[in-house]
């Protein structure tokens, strides 16, 4: 009887399994720095002067959280309510530090969400530690193109939470509804914006409350210019400065927050 047949035969099988494993464990690797080269490719980073507008100074605080960023006003006094903007779809956080700084101040306090991967659809819940900072604040929460969809989202389970909701070349999907709630909306445009599914943002009308929503358009303004981070692939030219867009968004935001006090 020959004991040693099983284990010699074993042995083929043994070198499928290693190659195999191998040839697995390097598709991943390839995959992963695929991924990785392609997401560095595609994602839109922080002009200069996005950057500048993150050192502090005396009209503005701004410090690095957990989560993203925070601006407050340097002197310490603080309007309510506090604001929470979402990234627009890869889009580093940074490119929204001009907006941001602008509702600082006018002496708001402003945090801008680090998304995951830059993508609002892997952090929608984000704004609960930033909430929890202050939880004595009233907030407003609102975002540009895929971050304004996902701060809807998280505005439609968190009520309680939320007294308004604002939209940058965004809308509300039926997951972010808010069409039954009593929160007061905010929805900006650019007349430029070719990004923008113009057919799916006006559907998306029926998800906001009609007697509770305002509608401003920016004259020619476009989608990138929401944000600091320059041209944005398939985006029309701007008829406006990057300065005179920010100058009306960040007007509009400001007439509108005494509103969604409660």
């Amino acid at each position: 009887m020959n004991y040693g047949q099983g284990f010699v035969r074993s042995k083929p099988k043994r070198k499928i399994w290693k190659w195999l494993l191998i040839s697995v464990s390097s598709l991943v690797i390839v995959l992963v720095v695929g991924l990785t080269v392609a997401y560095q490719v595609m994602k839109y980073e922080p002009l200069e002067e996005a950057k500048q507008a993150l050192v502090s100074d005396s009209a503005a605080t701004v410090t690095t959280v957990k989560d993203g960023f925070r601006f407050e006003p340097t002197d310490g006094e603080i309007n309510q309510p506090t604001v929470i903007f979402y990234p627009g779809g890869l889009v580093d956080a940074e490119s929204y530090a001009p907006l941001a700084r602008k509702l600082s101040e006018a002496g708001h306090r402003v945090y801008i969400a680090k998304m995951p991967f830059d993508l609002a659809i892997f952090g929608q819940n984000r704004a609960k530690d930033l909430i929890a900072e202050h939880p004595e604040d009233t907030y407003v929460i609102g975002g540009h193109s895929l971050g304004g969809v996902f701060a809807s989202r998280f505005a439609a389970v968190n009520t309680d939470k939320i007294s308004g909701v604002f939209f940058l070349g965004s809308y509300a999907d039926e997951g972010g509804s808010l069409k039954d709630s009593n929160l007061e909306i905010l929805q900006v445009t650019a007349s430029k914006d070719a990004v923008l599914n113009w057919s799916t943002w006006e559907q998306s009308k029926q998800n906001l409350p009609a007697e509770k929503t305002k509608y401003v358009s920016i004259d020619g303004g476009n989608h990138g210019q929401f944000g600091s981070y320059g041209q944005q692939k398939g985006d029309n030219e701007a008829d406006i400065t990057p300065k005179q867009q920010l100058e009306q968004i960040s007007s509009a935001i400001l007439n509108w927050l005494p509103t969604t006090q409660k």
